[in-house]
C-alpha cells in the first residue's frame, strides 16, 4: 500500500467508523424519546437497558387523558388516584427537575410512560444497580456531579453513566415540598403493600442507592426505561 493510499484509508476510518458503529449496533434507538405532550428527553444506555436521562414532566397519560395537577396540600395528602405537581407549585421548576407524581399515577393503567417505555419495577432497578456494582456505589455513578444542584458534599457523584440524577426532593405526606437539593427519589411501579409503593433514594451524603417502601401519597420523580425488544 502506498503512503497516499494509507492516509486516505486512515481518514476514511476516522470520519466514518463512529457513525457506522452506532448505526450497526443500535439502528433503531434514537437519541431522545418524546412523550404525549411533545416533551423530549435525552436517553442513555446503561448495560443492556436504555434509560431516560431526565426526569419525567408529562401532564397527560399515554392515551391523552389529563393527569390532575394538585397544588393544595390537604387535597394532595388525601388522594387515592393519580396526580402530579410542580416543585413549590412553580412550573418553571419542571424545566430542571421534571415534575413530582404520586404512586397512583405511576400505577394507573392509562400508562404515564411514552409508547415503548415503562416506569421501572423493582427488577428493572435491580438490573441497573447490579450492573453498576451494587447498591453501595451505584448511586454515585447515577448522580449529577458537582454542586450546581446537589448540596455539599454530593458524596461519590461521578455521573459516569450519564443518568444525570437530580435532587428534586419530594412532596411529603403533609403536602409540603422538602429535601430539594438533598435527595432524589424515584418511584418503582412495584407495590410494597396496600399503603406503600417501592421507591429508590439517592442522597447528597452518600454514594448508595437504597430501596424503601414509601407512602403512595408522596410526590417523587419518575424515570422511564425502554421496553425490552423495542
Amino acid at each position: 500500500m502506498t503512503e497516499k493510499h494509507f492516509l486516505f484509508s486512515l481518514i476514511f476510518l476516522l470520519v466514518c467508523f463512529p457513525s457506522c458503529k452506532k448505526d450497526s449496533l443500535h439502528p433503531d434507538v434514537p437519541d431522545e424519546v418524546t412523550d404525549i405532550d411533545g416533551n423530549t428527553y435525552k436517553i442513555v444506555q446503561i448495560g443492556t437497558q436504555w434509560w431516560m436521562a431526565e426526569n419525567l414532566r408529562v401532564t397527560h397519560y399515554r392515551n391523552g387523558t389529563p393527569i390532575p395537577e394538585v397544588s393544595d396540600n390537604n387535597q394532595w395528602v388525601n388522594l387515592s388516584s393519580g396526580a402530579y405537581c410542580n416543585i413549590s407549585n412553580d412550573s418553571l421548576n419542571a424545566d430542571i427537575y421534571g415534575r413530582l407524581y404520586n404512586w397512583y399515577a405511576v400505577h394507573d393503567n392509562q400508562n404515564i410512560a411514552p409508547e415503548g417505555w415503562h416506569v421501572p419495577d423493582n427488577s428493572d432497578w435491580e438490573v441497573l444497580i447490579n450492573f453498576l456494582g451494587g447498591s453501595n456505589i451505584s448511586g454515585g455513578k447515577l448522580k449529577e456531579a458537582g454542586l450546581d444542584h446537589w448540596h455539599n458534599p454530593n458524596y461519590g457523584a461521578t455521573n459516569e453513566t450519564g443518568f444525570n440524577a437530580l435532587p428534586a426532593g419530594m412532596r411529603s405526606n403533609s403536602g409540603y415540598f422538602i429535601e430539594n437539593g438533598i435527595n432524589a427519589y424515584f418511584w418503582s411501579s412495584s407495590e410494597s403493600n396496600d399503603y406503600t409503593g417501592f421507591a429508590f433514594l439517592l442522597s447528597y451524603g452518600h454514594a448508595e442507592m437504597i430501596r424503601y417502601g414509601k407512602d403512595k401519597q408522596l410526590g417523587f420523580s419518575i424515570r422511564c426505561v425502554k421496553d425490552q425488544g423495542n
